[in-house]
């Protein structure tokens, strides 16, 4: 009988890979809290209408990409292929708009059936936040400082450029929609399949077409930008007179929209070149009608997700160390019920270590062979006669000729606290 593989697109995060992800979620979550968000969590399965309400329906996330199934009781369901209509459906649920300026943020896995490649799988997580309730430019622009300050945290600042753009409000888009469409439509034989669909559907999307004979007639089509109504081009001034103020490099992109109908005003993407066709690790901005759309009360509202995999792609390109082996590896010659307390006991006493034991036995010999290649920094070693005299003889696994220290069993943990202090600031 045939093993039974995993999906297509669907990846396992093995156990040297999981490292990894617990250094970017404990430094995102760090940045997250330092601006006063606070974590909510949403089901995986919402109602279809939920995302096709929101995201609309004559985008490539409901016409192609979407994971909708009928349950048992004909209701349609979908695995969330984005997680702001989720916050959204809750917070009108649970009534957390009201007062407003709720800060919520918010991680896990996201589903679209798209054709697997780097950067892009049909079981992805993401990060996301999102603010209700306070439509200033300011807010807009904390959230970009937010970001901005996540990058330079992971180290990556140098390889990630922002850029932004404003889509106006209704009325506008619905202005630039027809004025669009007027310059298209002479010349729909140059536009690629794809394009030619959305022009009839969501001629806004034809920007993000890779298409070279459509990128060309794009690049002489009228902009957004110029279909501006007074109170959207005061909002975007304001956003970037503050980010020039406080310093924040950007790019102004006028051909920059976003794939979910949803967006209004203040867009922005933070994108690198280190990866290929699968630029963008960051994307977001305003969607002041969302929350009416899914029949709560009228709520500005803005924010931005962040793929997952794409970030911890480009902070290995960047080499950035993350690797957390434990400090200590127990080398014992006694019976495994001595081991085994000596290894709670100093749990117990430093819940920081990181200790790891050879519970399986073996000579001194193998048990060292297996300490060297855990990473373990230190071993601690316990034989008949350090159990004898209640003390452990402890030696730097990584340090040239290093001398053993016998220490007394009641000053290991003492002794450890100094050692692997200084050894995770190194």
């Amino acid at each position: 009988m045939n093993s039974i593989q995993s999906i297509r697109g669907m990846h396992d995060i093995l156990p040297e890979q999981s490292a990894l992800w617990h250094w970017l979620e404990s430094r995102v979550s760090a940045i997250f809290a330092a601006y006063d968000f606070q974590e909510i969590r949403t089901p995986i399965v919402e109602k279809a209408e939920l995302f096709t309400r929101a995201i609309g329906q004559t985008t490539d996330v409901v016409e192609k990409e979407m994971y909708v199934f009928e349950d048992r009781n004909g209701d349609l369901l979908s695995l969330r292929p984005e997680g702001t209509a989720g916050v959204v459906r809750s917070a009108i649920q649970h009534g957390l708009t009201h007062p407003p300026g709720l800060k919520v943020w918010y991680q896990g896995p996201m589903f679209r059936h798209e054709r697997p490649q780097k950067g892009r799988q049909r079981q992805f997580h993401q990060f996301g936040a999102e603010v209700f309730g306070i439509d200033q430019p300011g807010v807009d622009v904390e959230l970009i400082l937010m970001v901005e300050r996540l990058w330079a945290t992971l180290g990556l600042s140098d390889r990630i450029r922002l850029e932004i753009n404003s889509l106006g409000d209704k009325a506008d888009r619905e202005r630039y929609r027809r004025q669009l469409v007027e310059y298209l439509e002479p010349h729909r034989d140059r536009l690629d399949a794809d394009s030619q669909r959305r022009l009839e559907t969501n001629p806004l999307r034809i920007f993000d077409s890779k298409h070279p004979d459509t990128q060309a007639l794009m690049s002489g089509a009228p902009r957004l930008s110029d279909a501006l109504g007074d109170q959207a081009r005061a909002h975007f001034d304001a956003v970037c007179r503050m980010l020039d103020k406080l310093g924040v490099k950007y790019q102004i992109n006028t051909g920059l929209v976003r794939g979910l109908d949803y967006y209004c005003r203040t867009v922005f993407e933070w994108i690198t070149n280190d990866l290929g066709a699968q630029g963008t690790v960051c994307a977001g901005g305003r969607y002041d009608d969302l929350v009416a759309i899914q029949g709560g009360k009228p709520t500005p509202g803005i924010g931005f997700a962040m793929g997952v995999e794409r970030l911890l792609a480009l902070a290995e390109e960047a080499g950035v160390e993350f690797s957390r082996p434990p400090h200590a590896f127990l080398v014992s010659q006694v019976s495994s019920d001595d081991t085994l307390a000596l290894a709670e006991r100093l749990r117990d006493e430093l819940p920081a270590l990181r200790l790891a034991t050879a519970v399986s036995g073996g000579k001194f010999k193998a048990q060292f062979k297996r300490a060297d290649r855990s990473g373990a920094r230190f071993a601690l070693i316990l034989g008949e006669s350090e159990m004898a005299e209640g003390v452990v003889q402890l030696k730097d696994l990584r340090a040239a000729h290093a001398d053993q220290e016998t220490l007394a069993i009641a000053e290991l943990s003492k002794r450890l606290a100094q050692l692997i202090g200084r050894n995770d600031s190194d």
